[in-house]
């Protein structure tokens, strides 16, 4: 495993997320406890000592099942970071009293690392308002101890992540950012990296395979790949494209089952980054990609949770991407659809515009079900 410093630790650069674990019976809620009991004491044996979750993860279940499961191992053996669920606006007056749950529920007595979650343009201005308190409150339990690192989370511009850092960069110790050779361009990655580096803040990494998009190319980009190194799998290009960028410390994986787990740890026993040439070669993949996406999705699944339809959005928005990529020759979305109860198809959305509120690619969801909906012939 390799390992990089931060303030005088040992983290492991791949960090397990524990935001896709694995579930039974699809249900997000619903986390198959036993194979994440054999997915962390894999992690564990194999070095790697960096474990995220978040109050909202898995509806809740995410903190409860990593501190269930980490409280088998000493507490010196790991680091576990969580985050104050600013995603939803209703959290903004409970900092207190979230926090206070979160320890008990990851069974900790401090986060060694926490964060202002996804700070975008729908919160930043709560999560700067001094009325809420979250700030004061967060450096207090540092100061106190409870708190080890403070740092934040962000899916906003580079606008908005400026604003935040110009009223609390100083007091923040790292960054977690949508960092993937994908979204360099797409969502000026690129730039918020820099900006990061400009306050000498060092990069956290989350999706770094885009929520399973980079996993699987096409096979024309997987050819390219293969010749420009053939040992080396489609997966483990997006961790060389991250290993090329010097600030990069920890980057999260969600992994969803042991053969994920075991291929990102077989590619972080090395650095192996990018040349000019393969950076070059990677970046002009993204950019055919690009010019073929529609919908930003990274399967967070934060809208599901404030649809009054119960609809599963992230899995309707990843069939509508699929749609789209194909074209007539599309069969994958509606041999899917063909599977999903008829109150839960993408015209049953009410446009009531919830789920956009918590959305942090700040999609237009109700825009895009409807003309998927009406793309397959639904309405």
């Amino acid at each position: 495993m390799i390992y990089n410093d931060f303030q005088g630790l040992k983290l492991s650069a791949l960090g397990m997320g524990n935001m896709r674990l694995p579930v039974i019976e699809g249900k997000d809620n619903c986390i198959d406890v036993e194979q994440a009991r054999k997915m962390i004491a894999y992690c564990m044996e194999k070095g790697i000592n960096y474990y995220d979750t978040a109050w909202g993860y898995h509806g809740g279940q995410s903190e409860l099942v990593v501190g269930e499961l980490l409280k088998n191992y000493s507490r010196d053996s790991f680091y576990i970071a969580s985050k104050f669920p600013g995603y939803d606006l209703s959290n903004m007056p409970k900092v207190k009293e979230i926090f206070e749950e979160q320890l008990k529920k990851c069974q900790v007595e401090y986060f060694d690392f926490y964060m202002f979650h996804n700070v975008c343009e729908m919160n930043v201005d709560y999560y700067l308002d001094p009325k809420y308190g979250i700030y004061d409150y967060l450096m207090e339990q540092k100061k106190n101890g409870r708190i080890k690192h403070l740092g934040f989370s962000a899916h906003g511009d580079i606008a908005c992540m400026t604003k935040f850092l110009e009223a609390y960069g100083k007091d923040m110790e790292f960054g977690q950012i949508e960092l993937n050779y994908f979204d360099y361009k797409f969502q000026d990655a690129k730039g918020k990296v820099e900006l990061l580096d400009k306050w000498d803040i060092p990069v956290w990494v989350m999706e770094p395979v885009r929520g399973g998009q980079l996993a699987t190319l096409s096979d024309e980009a997987t050819a390219k790949l293969k010749e420009a190194r053939p040992d080396e799998e489609v997966p483990a290009w997006s961790f060389r494209f991250l290993q090329s960028i010097p600030s990069v410390v920890v980057t999260l994986s969600g992994m969803s089952n042991m053969e994920q787990v075991a291929a990102n740890i077989a590619t972080y026993e090395e650095n192996k980054s990018l040349n000019e040439e393969e950076m070059n070669l990677i970046l002009s993949i993204a950019d055919d990609m690009i010019s073929k996406t529609t919908v930003p999705c990274t399967g967070c699944h934060y809208c599901v949770s404030k649809c009054p339809m119960e609809l599963d959005i992230p899995f309707l928005l990843k069939l509508y991407n699929e749609a789209m990529v194909a074209g007539s020759g599309d069969f994958i979305a509606p041999m899917a659809l063909a599977s999903v109860d008829k109150d839960k198809m993408p015209e049953c959305c009410l446009e009531c515009h919830a789920c956009e509120q918590v959305c942090p690619q700040t999609i237009h969801i109700p825009e895009e079900l409807n003309k998927f909906a009406v793309k397959m012939g639904r309405k």
